[in-house]
């Protein structure tokens, strides 16, 4: 859905958080379908928040709290979806993701295939990621790129309340295992959201501002910083196209490509470590498929490879800022 298309569905319209869209969605979805089931750690009370008091209206058989195993809980909405349900995974937190890869990346992701399609598997696993202001390198992992790499999963990673909401929805409605990964430092964040049920399809880009000078594709908590710092050039005179994919598997290359086609520049701001981040295979595939329309050398800009120190003044220097970006943009103009 473009930003064009999602204004038609602004009817009743109003200020929600972050967090509070996710759940909307989910409980839009839950009121839809009774296949679809809560399981994890304290879902109940909800660490995060976006599965918290959803047993009062679904009851203790649809929102059930798990012991802390990753490994079981995973591998066991494995079991539930190949059974006939559609379960929602709350993992909390995204390293955590580390201790349940075998049964993420070796089963969810490939019995489908391994089936010849006779099981489907319409799992939903989200959870928090990325900087949590302190939360130091075992709970600050971004783990999109390494997902990315991971055959028949599907990566979601909204960055405005309204995206969160409808692409909540649209991931539980999905025959395949989706991961939808919240930016941590989003989550308290409010914009306009519909009050109604809606869906916004996967694999669709939106264009959060549009621009004739150069292209910036920003993901997750990068998406505000990246209009923040198009409004600062925009009164140099200086027109900066925001795109945030908000799915990045499948990555909708053609809304990026047909947009390096009119700007000639490209910047791909990534929340994530440079190496084998989202924001490299974003500007190879530019660069293989767009190369003629470039003016420029595409830039990355995106996290130091080092894990994230607790420490607030070391953690602000691994972490993308409005300068990076800045002078980025400028260096791409400038070439």
């Amino acid at each position: 859905m473009t930003q064009q298309s999602a204004q038609a569905v602004e009817a009743e319209e109003r200020p929600t958080y972050f967090i509070k869209a996710m759940k909307e969605g989910l409980a839009d979805a839950m009121r839809e379908d009774d296949r679809v089931v809560v399981i994890g750690e304290d879902v109940d009370r909800s660490v995060i928040g976006a599965t918290r008091g959803l047993s009062r209206e679904f009851g203790e058989m649809r929102v059930r709290n798990t012991p802390i195993s990753e490994q079981a809980f995973v591998g066991a909405a494995v079991g539930a979806a190949a059974a006939g349900l559609r379960p929602v995974v709350d993992m909390m937190i995204g390293a955590f993701f580390y201790v349940s890869m075998d049964q993420l990346a070796n089963q969810a992701a490939k019995l489908r295939y391994m089936s010849g399609g006779q099981v489907s598997l319409p799992i939903t696993y989200f959870t928090a990621t990325g900087l949590s202001g302190g939360g130091a390198a075992q709970h600050s992992e971004n783990l999109h790129p390494m997902l990315m790499n991971v055959a028949g999963l599907k990566i979601v990673m909204p960055s405005t309340p309204y995206d969160a909401k409808g692409l909540m929805l649209s991931a539980i409605r999905d025959p395949n295992p989706v991961v939808y990964l919240q930016d941590h430092v989003l989550g308290g964040t409010r914009g306009h959201v519909p009050a109604e049920s809606y869906a916004i399809p996967l694999g669709v880009a939106d264009i959060k501002k549009s621009g004739t000078d150069v292209t910036v594709v920003a993901i997750g908590a990068t998406v505000p910083k990246a209009l923040k710092v198009a409004a600062r050039l925009e009164e140099e005179g200086t027109s900066v196209e925001v795109i945030d994919p908000r799915t990045l598997a499948p990555l909708d290359l053609d809304t990026i490509l047909a947009s390096v086609a009119r700007t000639g520049r490209l910047v791909v701001v990534d929340n994530a470590r440079v190496t084998a981040s989202a924001a490299s295979e974003i500007v190879a595939s530019v660069v293989q498929a767009g190369f003629d329309t470039l003016k420029s050398a595409p830039e990355r800009v995106a996290w130091a490879d080092v894990p994230v120190p607790f420490s607030a003044p070391l953690e602000s220097r691994v972490l993308v800022q409005e300068d990076d970006i800045l002078a980025a943009i400028k260096r791409t103009l400038a070439a």
